[in-house]
């Protein structure tokens, strides 16, 4: 039975790479999917998903008018069979739009998969994850860590010195290294001024270590 998926975190806990080995997997067997990203998420190119660890595909771009149900009857009255919808940077949809969704879901019997945040630098909803929570079928957490070891669930956005910022627009796409994903006891305490956060924390190699490198 095809079901809504909202696969929700916070910043730079994978859920583009997820995405795209959910893509993946269906590919592998034969299965054709569609991948939506919203119009104004262009960092890589229009139209390109790509994860933080190098992996990338094409995808459909869409606006905020955009009829997301309507792309997916035109996307399998145009090529045939559709086995899944995946949604890249899901917080960004309308209302309207997620409701579409559940169209893909209930009226073609598509299953679609959400990968979004849940909260912005505020610590409040975007609309898109605010309708994913309600209507979503099944929440799936990506989990993240803070630099404190706690789990990060929060999104800091930081000055040029790390402080915090707690005015300013909802959405500013590109700089990610601004945004910083903290723990809520840490998002309590930035956001109040104390202290700072590094903006360059040290990258460790991923893996052991190459013994033939090491001799």
């Amino acid at each position: 039975m095809a079901k809504l998926y909202f696969y929700y975190s916070a910043m730079n806990a994978g859920k583009t790479t997820t995405l795209l080995q959910s893509a993946h997997n269906y590919h592998e067997r034969g299965m054709r999917t569609l991948i939506l990203t919203p119009r104004l998420d262009d960092r890589y190119g229009a139209g390109v998903v790509k994860s933080r660890i190098g992996l990338s595909a094409r995808g459909r771009q869409f606006g905020r008018d955009d009829d997301l149900e309507a792309i997916a009857r035109d996307d399998v009255a145009r090529t045939g069979p559709l086995h899944c919808v995946l949604v890249d940077e899901a917080q960004f949809l309308s209302k309207r739009q997620v409701w579409q969704l559940t169209g893909i879901v209930d009226a073609l019997k598509i299953p679609v998969l959400a990968y979004g945040l849940r909260t912005d630098f505020r610590g409040e909803l975007f609309e898109g994850s605010q309708y994913l929570l309600a209507w979503a079928d099944n929440l799936v957490e990506i989990k993240t860590i803070c630099h404190s070891g706690r789990k990060a669930t929060m999104v800091v956005r930081v000055d040029e010195n790390g402080r915090a910022i707690t005015e300013g627009p909802q959405v500013e796409i590109g700089g990610n290294e601004r945004y910083v994903s903290v723990s809520r006891a840490e998002f309590k305490d930035i956001t109040a001024g104390h202290g700072r956060i590094e903006l360059q924390q040290a990258v460790l190699p991923l893996g052991e270590p190459d013994p033939e490198a090491a001799s």
